[in-house]
């Protein structure tokens, strides 16, 4: 199978429907986006050289999960195609995650600097895209018929990459620097 098509070169692409539409439209760049971020959260799991991989590696699954629900277009669409569905659980795996490693965090005073560690920078890295992504998605449900849980999904997932990067932290004896607003 040949990766290029050429149907693209005049920045137009697909759906799984087969209806073309802009690559700069709202549902391609919230569905790039998504993307993005799941290229980020595989850098995270090579880091974490092993910490956490299967919890990572469910996320992927579920952002590609995210991808094709939105490259679908529409719900007859998702239902033509079988398109993956995500379900409550999948947000309460994310919350269960939560608990867990905040029960081993100290209480946090301060809005904290990400930092201290390629892991931990690039678990705040992959939050400020989940953040992109959840505010690209809302901006696309506005529009559009999207699924409400994906936006509960993301939102939950930003979470939890701050909670991780506060983890690692927390595993590589990394102190966490305060903000210290100026004045």
């Amino acid at each position: 199978m040949k990766i290029y098509t050429r149907t693209g070169d005049t920045g137009q692409t697909s759906l799984l429907s087969g209806k073309r539409v802009a690559k700069d439209s709202l549902r391609i760049e919230t569905y790039g986006t998504i993307d993005e971020l799941n290229s980020h959260i595989g850098m995270l799991r090579d880091l974490l050289e092993g910490n956490n991989a299967d919890l990572l590696t469910n996320i992927q699954v579920h952002l590609f999960d995210i991808g094709s629900t939105l490259a679908a277009g529409d719900e007859a669409n998702v239902e033509k195609f079988k398109v993956p569905r995500l379900l409550d659980e999948d947000v309460e795996d994310l919350e269960k995650a939560m608990d867990i490693m905040d029960a081993d965090l100290p209480t946090m005073r301060n809005f904290i600097l990400p930092g201290g560690h390629p892991a931990i920078s690039q678990a705040h890295i992959c939050r400020t895209v989940c953040r992109r992504a959840e505010r690209m998605t809302i901006r696309l449900a506005a529009e559009e018929a999207v699924p409400a849980i994906t936006i509960r999904y993301l939102n939950r997932l930003s979470d939890l990459l701050f909670v991780l990067a506060r983890w690692t932290g927390n595993r590589l004896n990394v102190v966490e620097i305060p903000w210290k607003p100026r004045g």
